[in-house]
C-alpha cells in the first residue's frame, strides 16, 4: 500500500520501519528532517512537507504530539487537507481530544476524503516488538482497507464503532486509567517502603497473585526501583491527555475526581521538575509526601 507517514517520534519512527519491513511503500515526513532522513536506507522517501507525504498516498498516517500538532499538519501550510487525494484514507493514530476528531471528519468528507481514529495503547519497546493495541473507529470498509497496516503495527486491532470520535475518547478513558493505576501503586509502594517492607517482594505479590496485568508488571517494577529510565511516556503529554479526558467529561456533563487528582499529582512533579520526566514519576510525589 501506498503510505504517507507524518510523524516520527519515538512511536512514529518505529511504527514507520514497521510498515516499510511489511512491504509497504512509505513517504515519510517529520518537522526534525533527520529522523526522516534515517528512513531512507529502508527505503522511504523524505517529503519536504506533510501534504507532499499526503500527495499521491492510499494512507496517510499521522502520529504527531498533540491536537495543535495534528491541526498544523492537516491544516497549516504545505497541508494535507489539499493534498491527499480523494478517496484516499487519513488514519490519525495521535491521542487527541474528540472535537478535534470531529472536526477531522467533516473537514475529510468535504473533500471525498475517508477519516479513520486509530490511537494506539503501548510503550516505544512493544511498538518495536509491533506489539502495540490499536484501537480504531470509521467507516467499517475502511477500516477493513486498512487492516493489512494494523496487522503491520499492532498485535491487536480493537473496532469500537462507526464513529471516528468513538476511538480517541476511548483511548484518553484509557490513559486515565493507566495514571490512576500508577497513582494507586505509589501510594501503596509509599506506605510498604515506609513501613519496612522489601517493595520488590510486594512486587511479587501484586504481579503472582491478582495483578498480573502488564500495566502493573511496568509500573509496578519502575515504582518499586524508584527508577523512572528510560522515559516512554513524558509528563508533559500526561498532562495534555489529562486536559482531554477532562474536557470529554466536562462536554458530557461527567464528574470525574480522580482525574481532577492526577491533574494536581501532574502538576506539582511539573513544578518539581519533572515535566520532561516519564509520567510515572508522580510516584516521587508520594514518596516526598510520605518522607522518603
Amino acid at each position: 500500500m501506498k503510505v504517507g507517514f507524518v510523524g516520527l517520534g519515538n512511536m512514529g519512527s518505529v511504527m514507520a520501519r514497521n510498515l516499510i519491513k511489511a512491504g509497504h511503500t512509505l513517504t515519510v515526513y517529520n518537522r526534525t528532517r533527520s529522523h526522516a532522513e534515517e528512513l531512507q536506507p529502508l527505503g522511504a522517501k523524505v517529503a519536504r512537507t506533510p501534504g507532499e507525504a499526503a500527495s499521491g498516498a492510499e494512507a496517510l498516517i499521522t502520529m504527531v504530539a498533540n491536537d495543535a500538532a495534528v491541526e498544523d499538519v492537516i491544516f497549516g501550510p504545505g497541508n494535507v487537507i489539499e493534498s491527499l487525494p480523494a478517496g484516499a484514507v487519513h488514519i490519525s493514530m495521535s491521542t487527541m481530544g474528540v472535537a478535534l476528531s470531529h472536526r477531522l471528519v467533516t473537514a475529510h468528507r468535504e473533500r471525498n476524503q475517508h477519516y479513520l481514529a486509530a490511537p494506539v495503547f503501548g510503550r516505544p519497546d512493544a511498538a518495536v516488538a509491533a506489539k502495540i493495541f490499536i484501537t480504531v473507529a470509521g467507516p467499517a470498509e475502511q477500516i477493513a482497507r486498512c487492516q493489512t497496516l494494523f496487522d503491520a503495527m499492532g498485535q491487536k486491532t480493537f473496532v469500537v464503532g462507526n464513529e471516528a470520535p468513538a476511538a480517541n475518547l476511548v483511548k484518553v478513558a484509557g490513559n486515565f486509567l493507566i495514571t490512576t493505576t500508577i497513582e494507586s501503586l505509589a501510594e501503596a509502594f509509599a506506605l510498604i517502603r515506609k513501613s519496612g517492607v522489601d517493595p520488590q517482594k510486594f512486587l511479587d505479590v501484586l504481579t503472582g497473585s491478582l495483578f498480573a496485568a502488564p500495566i502493573y508488571r511496568t509500573y509496578g517494577a519502575m515504582i518499586a526501583s524508584d527508577n523512572f529510565e528510560p522515559v516512554g511516556f513524558r509528563m508533559a503529554l500526561g498532562m495534555k491527555d489529562n486536559r482531554l479526558v477532562l474536557a470529554a467529561a466536562e462536554e458530557a456533563a461527567v464528574p470525574m475526581p480522580m482525574a481532577s487528582l492526577i491533574r494536581d499529582r501532574m502538576l506539582a512533579a511539573t513544578a518539581q521538575g519533572m515535566a520532561d520526566a516519564d509520567w510515572s514519576a508522580i510516584a516521587r510525589i508520594s514518596f516526598r509526601e510520605a518522607g522518603l
